[in-house]
């Protein structure tokens, strides 16, 4: 049986087994602490994430439950790779610390964006890895809710690969009008609040894209106003279908400070990117309403990216059991779902 240490990262305890050793601190994720790792036992590197405070409320708890559940059932080249679940307890009823370990990338698409010239072709490549990672998470009625370039990490062969599931939810869930990255976020989630659906990840990509391209976030927002009318500026006033599926007070807003506006034509407004397809793409991804907006297997089939496209090669999954998010458990009893949910996996 492995030792355990403790270590102190960015002020924080960790305690890991020892076969884990050369740990560096890479940033913050959603709701956790990341750090690299090279993994003796195995002989690989890795990353490490602490999950933060897990166990500090039922939704804390709950969140730490799903995370794990998600995890435990992606295998896709363009989605990391969960290896291992790992608990200094014994036993669920002193368990408060929770890591999850996984494949370990040497950047992410942020970094690359910010500190390199990005090809053409780059841009292509990781557009579609990004799509086909997206179909695979969409198939399984999984939405990311949280796609952004630091969510998207990529090693020295360009390989590309989502990550951070903190904030991923099930279709068919009563979800919530929050979540992060305002940057990238769709707007149907700020004025239909809930009922939203797998496009959202979309618009995302599309905003990725442009970024890619110009090195700048598309719609820069200083808060809830200022995103949503940098947003409109663009995509222009809703259709009157639209309209009347939004909040009350999100449509007397645009009712009365966005009527005049216009969508912009595209290839002028993106003028500096010098891809008739991606600018095509770009408009089909960045429709203000979900209906009209692309699917991820039709981006997938968009002569963008043809170069790379190979349907057979494109795989899906299934959907999971999701009656857990029925359930009104206590923090002991999903501590207890979550201990079963290390030994079977630590166990195979």
């Amino acid at each position: 049986m492995a030792a355990w240490n403790q270590t102190i990262i960015n002020h924080t305890i960790w305690n890991l087994p020892d076969n884990y050793i050369n740990l560096n601190p890479l940033g913050n994720g959603t709701h956790g602490q990341v750090c690299a790792a090279f993994d003796k036992l195995m002989n690989r590197d890795v990353a490490i994430k602490k999950i933060t405070e897990p166990f500090l409320t039922k939704i804390h708890a709950k969140r730490t439950y799903r995370e794990i559940k998600l995890l435990k059932n992606v295998k896709h080249d363009n989605v990391i790779e969960l290896f291992s679940i790992l608990s200094p307890s014994l036993d669920y009823k002193d368990m408060n610390e929770i890591y999850l370990v996984t494949d370990l990338m040497i950047t992410d698409l942020h970094n690359v964006i910010q500190f390199s010239h990005l090809s053409e072709d780059h841009i292509k490549s990781f557009t579609y890895q990004i799509l086909r990672g997206l179909k695979y998470l969409h198939s399984m009625n999984l939405i990311h809710r949280d796609l952004k370039p630091r969510n998207l990490t990529v090693n020295e062969d360009c390989d590309l690969k989502i990550i951070d599931f903190g904030l991923a939810r099930y279709e068919s869930e009563n979800l919530t009008g929050y979540v992060a990255a305002r940057s990238y976020r769709a707007p149907e989630i700020m004025l239909k609040w809930s009922n939203y659906d797998k496009k959202i990840d979309v618009w995302s990509v599309g905003c990725i894209l442009f970024e890619m391209y110009t090195r700048r976030v598309l719609f820069p927002g200083t808060d809830h106003i200022n995103y949503l009318n940098r947003i409109m500026d663009v995509v222009g006033y809703p259709s009157e279908e639209f309209l009347q599926q939004i909040t009350f007070d999100s449509r007397q807003y645009i009712e009365r400070t966005q009527a005049n506006k216009k969508r912009v034509n595209f290839k002028e407004y993106f003028s500096e990117i010098n891809n008739e397809l991606a600018i095509d793409l770009l408009d089909r991804m960045l429709q203000l309403d979900p209906k009209e907006r692309i699917t991820c297997e039709e981006a997938l089939s968009h002569p963008y990216v043809a170069a790379f496209h190979d349907e057979e090669d494109e795989p899906v999954g299934e959907h999971l059991d999701q009656s857990f998010e029925t359930f009104d458990l206590n923090v002991p009893e999903w501590k207890e779902k979550i201990f079963n949910e290390i030994l079977t996996f630590n166990s195979n």
